[in-house]
């Protein structure tokens, strides 16, 4: 199977979480890295002597040595960066969400399908043990008919500590809602395909330039089964994300992107299955690269995310 080697854009907590995978992964390297801040550029490649790097992305792309570009850097500049890539002739991962806009995603999307490249999202969850058994236990009929969807996003400060920075606070590209709904988006299409009818109802700060504190939105599935989504920051609890499946025998929650319960009418909740790594797309991407069949969220995908993203932003 054909390694990949891989080149990276953007060195900040994202890309360094999957920095780790790429490395540590036998399927792949990382062959070069790129960032506009050059501190941190050179304290990774000190990690990563034979890693080249760059200031400037547009030279790695110049370079025989990457296959596949990963593009970790805020979502306004997705757009570009992915197009280059894709002149190129680069197989492209780019992180979540796929744009800054439902116009920059459509573009993307029918430039992936030109380009006659590998393109994926970054979705960590379809590859995860805890994901795999949702879905098997809801194929089961563990829970029996589905009643309602609940996605939960509490949070006691945001951004969070470990990811302070400007874009991630402010409301042209930043926020919550952007940050974590694209996931739980993803996989209600997964496992029960689009949604349709979106209300929601978005608080804000006085400042204007600051993201969103909360939100309350009500969506359907096809068949009217309600989708509810509660997003809080600035909450004297421990930070939260939930994402709860309730049906008429049983209830299954995904808890903090690890932990699957479960629960029904006669028992008690029930550990399930627990996540004990993910590097699963790392799997797949090396499949596609050599050209065999492979289970990644594409950029149509990612399209499809970003519709219903626009419409929970009040911008669809």
């Amino acid at each position: 199977m054909e390694k990949l080697n891989v080149g990276i854009i953007g060195l900040g907590a994202v890309g360094e979480r999957l920095l780790k995978q790429f490395t540590e992964h036998p399927l792949s390297r990382v062959v070069a890295v790129s960032d506009v801040n050059t501190a941190r550029m050179e304290e990774v490649q000190s990690r990563m002597p034979d890693a080249a790097a760059f200031t400037d992305y547009r030279n790695m792309l110049s370079s025989e040595a990457v296959n596949l570009i990963y593009v970790a850097v805020p979502p306004k500049l997705h757009h570009k960066m992915v197009l280059d890539a894709f002149a190129a002739n680069k197989h492209v991962l780019c992180e979540k969400p796929l744009a800054n806009s439902l116009q920059e995603a459509r573009y993307m999307m029918d430039a992936a399908a030109s380009a006659g490249v590998v393109n994926a999202i970054h979705f960590p969850l379809p590859y995860s043990g805890p994901v795999h058994e949702l879905q098997r236990r809801l194929e089961a009929g563990f829970i029996g008919k589905v009643k309602r969807i609940e996605q939960k996003m509490h949070f006691p400060a945001w951004p969070r500590a470990w990811q302070q920075n400007p874009w991630i606070a402010g409301r042209e590209q930043g926020g919550f809602i952007r940050e974590i709904s694209p996931h739980y988006i993803q996989l209600i299409h997964q496992l029960f395909g689009r949604t349709k009818k979106v209300n929601s109802y978005i608080d804000f700060p006085e400042d204007p330039s600051a993201c969103e504190t909360g939100i309350l939105a009500r969506m359907e599935l096809q068949d009217g089964t309600p989708v509810l989504i509660n997003g809080l920051s600035g909450v004297a609890k421990e930070e939260e994300i939930a994402f709860t499946v309730y049906g008429d025998k049983g209830v299954l929650s995904l808890k903090n992107w690890s932990v699957l319960t479960g629960r029904t009418l006669d028992g008690e909740e029930v550990l399930l299955e627990r996540e004990t790594g993910r590097d699963g797309i790392i799997d797949e991407l090396a499949k596609a690269v050599s050209g065999k069949e492979a289970k990644l969220v594409t950029f149509q995908e990612g399209f499809a995310v970003q519709e219903t993203l626009e419409k929970l932003l009040n911008r669809g």
